[in-house]
């Protein structure tokens, strides 16, 4: 069943990217434009996902469990350092090039894109990267 519902979940969020916009990096590069050609459509697709975001978050933690799981798994970390700091700018100075975030650039890879494959080796690579340091700073603590 969780399988299911993940798959139903991820398609209703590639639609909602596609419909919303969020798949064109065009779209998203002229947002980011605003001493040219500013797009402010995409304020009201952020608008929408923190509403949705909201009552759903009301929704489901008015409950004592998940629906598909024993226990909610909320992270503990309350503290701003520098992996975040980081990460966040990295994240937003790669979108802001590139007009893809992650979220957005897996449902684009149906539109078959020599940009949108580039973009999501690019993040696989970040990713593998960032575990190899991350292990590499652990083991010379250590």
């Amino acid at each position: 069943m969780r399988i299911i519902a993940g798959y139903l979940i991820g398609i209703v969020f590639g639609v909602g990217i596609a419909i919303s916009g969020m798949a064109n990096p065009a779209k998203v590069l002229n947002f980011f434009d605003i001493a040219g050609t500013w797009d402010p459509s995409l304020i009201f697709v952020m608008g929408g996902a923190v509403v949705v975001t909201f009552v759903g978050y009301k929704l489901v933690f008015g409950r004592s469990a998940p629906l598909l799981e024993e226990k909610f798994h909320l992270s503990t970390l309350r503290d701003m350092d520098s992996k975040l700091i980081g990460g966040s700018a990295v994240f937003g100075i790669g979108w802001g090039i590139s007009g893809f975030c992650p979220g957005g650039a897996l449902p684009a890879l149906g539109t078959g894109r020599w940009e949108v494959f580039l973009f999501t080796a690019a993040l696989i690579v970040g990713i593998f990267l960032a575990r190899f340091l991350q292990s590499a700073r652990k083991s010379s603590a250590a």
